[in-house]
């Protein structure tokens, strides 16, 4: 076994002893490992690279290519008003004189909650509902919008916010005229060949989906987020994620790679979060300290009601991480020091 597959199967087997089932992959340069451990559900199959996850959060970094793609062909304009991509009746809230753009959309400086509104009170009443989403129509959400009070000037703040990504994917999809799922199928799957990343699984890919457990291994249904899709409504796999992955690694090193320049466009813009983080379009990023060898890292993860995923990546080591299971328990930390063990031990600045 190669170092590189010692490491991921070291981090396999420890995220196996608290989960249901789990795959994770790692990069370094060419080279690809991905593994797999524990259970997909009832029936005892191992998870593979194959197997479909709800990614959760890690949507958002889909959705914000997609706002990319479509900047470069003109649909779209990064600081164009939301309010211009909504129907005439939806009332977008405006704060200190300045309108909610799709940039401030992408880098959660809206000002906007983290939810949509009425959806916080019910949160904290009833954390352990089934599928906080359920009853969360893209009808409400609009009509919501008037009433909903910004925390900040758009543009001033970083503030995370599922109701922001939300609205840009419904945004999006409004302009060019198509299904949210249909537009990232457009726009980023079929340049990259990601054949497993969707909204919904069709028959074929239903039977590699594994079931969603809570934390404590207790299998429960999935969320329904068709009204807010891009803020977390898609399905991938380990080797689509890793694919997606190699195209973030070798946009600057090849301009000519699918999607190379709007994976660059995402990166052009930031917004500081303090002195250490920031955030770009989709991705958050952090720069370890002089004593952790300053590598860069740009990362998202996510998590529904029975997945958590975690996908991160260093373009200038070029090593990557993807971690996903179908239990609730966070993956952030076993990604974390993964990509931490390849930064050191596989990154450009090792070898």
């Amino acid at each position: 076994m190669n170092e590189l597959a010692r490491l991921v199967q070291e981090t396999t087997d420890r995220l196996a002893v608290r989960h249901v089932g789990v795959v994770v992959a790692g990069l370094a340069g060419d080279a690809v490992e991905i593994h797999g451990a524990g259970r997909t559900g009832p029936d005892g199959r191992r998870p593979g690279a194959d197997t479909l996850f709800e990614i959760g959060s890690v949507t958002k970094v889909f959705t914000s290519l997609v706002l990319a793609r479509l900047a470069l062909d003109g649909t779209v304009r990064l600081d164009e008003p939301l309010a211009e991509l909504l129907p005439d009746a939806a009332a977008v809230p405006v704060r200190g004189g300045e309108a909610i753009t799709l940039r401030h959309l992408a880098t959660h400086t809206s000002g906007l909650p983290r939810l949509p509104r009425g959806m916080v009170l019910r949160s904290l009443l009833r954390p352990n509902r089934p599928d906080p989403y359920a009853h969360c129509t893209g009808e409400r959400i609009l009509s919501g919008l008037s009433r909903t009070r910004l925390h900040a000037v758009p543009g001033r703040s970083f503030r995370y916010s599922n109701l922001g990504a939300g609205l840009l994917g419904l945004a999006l999809a409004r302009r060019a005229g198509t299904g949210y799922g249909e537009l990232v199928e457009r726009e980023v799957c079929a340049p990259l060949g990601l054949a497993d990343t969707c909204l919904r699984p069709d028959g074929e890919q239903s039977a590699r989906l594994a079931c969603g457990h809570s934390a404590s291994g207790r299998p429960v249904p999935s969320w329904d987020l068709a009204a807010l899709p891009g803020m977390g409504g898609l399905h991938s796999t380990a080797a689509d994620l890793t694919a997606f992955l190699r195209a973030q690694l070798a946009a600057e090193r090849a301009p000519d790679a699918p999607l190379a320049p709007a994976i660059l466009l995402t990166r052009e813009t930031r917004h500081r979060v303090n002195p250490f983080a920031w955030t770009h379009l989709g991705w958050l990023g952090h720069r370890l300290h002089a004593q952790q060898g300053r590598h860069l890292q740009l990362w998202h993860n996510g998590g529904t009601g029975g997945f958590s995923s975690f996908v991160a990546f260093d373009p200038e080591q070029r090593v990557g991480v993807v971690v996903l299971a179908n239990s609730r328990r966070s993956v952030d930390p076993a990604g974390t020091a993964l990509l931490r063990r390849l930064q050191t031990g596989f990154g450009a600045s090792g070898r």
